[in-house]
């Protein structure tokens, strides 16, 4: 079986200072609508198989203190804000 590509497309990265907020991992799994997000135990995961099926909804920006969840769009450089 040939080796799956993840994040080729898109990169989405969480900042620590709210990795391990439970209420963040609940709301960043809840509002996601392609599961990017897990919540691991109040922790938040990123389920990087599912990165690149990221539909630049801003949904996971709009429920995170500003700054702290990254959307990186790899095709042309740029960051959702």
């Amino acid at each position: 079986m040939p080796e799956q590509l993840n994040k080729v497309f898109i990169d989405v990265e969480v900042d620590d200072s709210i990795r391990n907020d439970p209420a963040i991992a609940a709301k960043l799994e809840e509002v996601c609508p392609v599961d990017i997000f897990k919540d691991a135990g109040g922790t938040v995961e990123i389920v990087d198989e599912n990165v690149d099926e990221c539909v630049l909804c801003r949904l996971c920006i709009e429920a995170s203190p500003p700054g702290t969840v990254h959307v990186k769009k790899l095709y042309d450089g740029t960051e959702l804000a």
